[in-house]
């Protein structure tokens, strides 16, 4: 098994098992998986700030995700 390097210069370490996994994986299929965990992540995150925030309206909610998913660069 290689060492794996978790520092402010590796994002993230892809097991080797999981790679092979995602080559195997049609580009339709690939999509569909982060077609799926950006729906989770929105509407996850959509009701925490509904929950948190009840006076705000769809619009102010929206662009808090909009924050959010852009790490406020926008």
């Amino acid at each position: 098994m290689k060492t794996l390097r978790l520092d402010k210069g590796q994002i993230e370490v892809v097991d080797d098992r999981i790679v092979k996994i995602l080559k195997a994986k049609s580009g339709m299929e690939r999509l569909n998986m982060v077609w799926d965990a950006w729906t989770f992540y929105e509407k996850t995150i959509r009701a925490y700030l509904k929950n948190k925030h009840p006076e705000w309206t769809e619009e102010e909610i929206r662009k808090e995700i909009v924050k959010r998913v852009t790490y406020g660069s926008k």
